[in-house]
C-alpha cells in the first residue's frame, strides 16, 4: 500500500529550489557594458549592490531554514509546529522577495531568470505550506 503524499517534501523541494535561485542572475543591466548580479550578493561587470547583509542573504539563510521545516513535515516530526513555522517562513520569503524585487528593480536595472524562479519557488513554498496547516489540521481533528 503506497503512503499519501505529504505536502512537506513538496515544501523542502521548493526550498531547495529558491536557495539554488540565489545563485542564478537576480538583476542584469545594459549599461556601460552589462552586468548581473545574483541575491547573495555576487555582482559582474557594471552592477553594483549595496554592501552588508541584506534582503538577498536572509533569503538564502531563511530558505534552509524551511528546508529542515519541511522535511520535518515530511517526516511526521512535530507536524503542527514545523508545518506552522513552514508556513511563517515561505510567507517571510515571499515578503523578501518582493522587497528585493522593489529595492532593486528599477531602470536601468531589469529583473533576470534568477529572480523569477525564486519568486516562483517561493509562492509554491508558501501553498505547500498552507496545505500541510491544513492537513495537519484534519489529522489533529479526526484523532481527538
Amino acid at each position: 500500500m503506497a503512503r499519501p503524499l505529504r505536502p512537506g517534501w513538496l515544501v523542502a523541494l521548493f526550498a531547495a529550489s529558491v536557495a539554488a535561485s540565489t545563485w542564478m542572475p537576480w538583476l542584469t543591466t545594459g549599461v556601460n557594458g552589462g552586468g548581473w548580479a545574483n541575491a547573495i550578493g555576487g555582482a559582474h561587470g557594471s552592477l553594483t549592490l549595496p554592501p552588508g547583509f541584506g534582503p538577498g542573504q536572509l533569503i538564502v539563510l531563511l530558505s534552509s531554514t524551511l528546508l529542515v521545516a519541511g522535511a520535518m513535515v515530511g517526516r511526521g516530526l512535530s507536524v503542527r509546529v514545523s508545518s506552522l513555522a513552514a508556513l511563517i517562513i515561505s510567507l517571510l520569503i515571499v515578503a523578501l522577495t518582493a522587497w528585493y524585487y522593489q529595492l532593486n528593480v528599477n531602470p536601468p536595472v531589469s529583473a533576470e531568470y534568477g529572480l523569477y524562479v525564486g519568486a516562483t519557488s517561493a509562492v509554491g513554498a508558501l501553498a505547500c505550506s498552507l496545505w500541510a496547516v491544513a492537513a495537519a489540521a484534519i489529522v489533529g481533528r479526526s484523532r481527538r
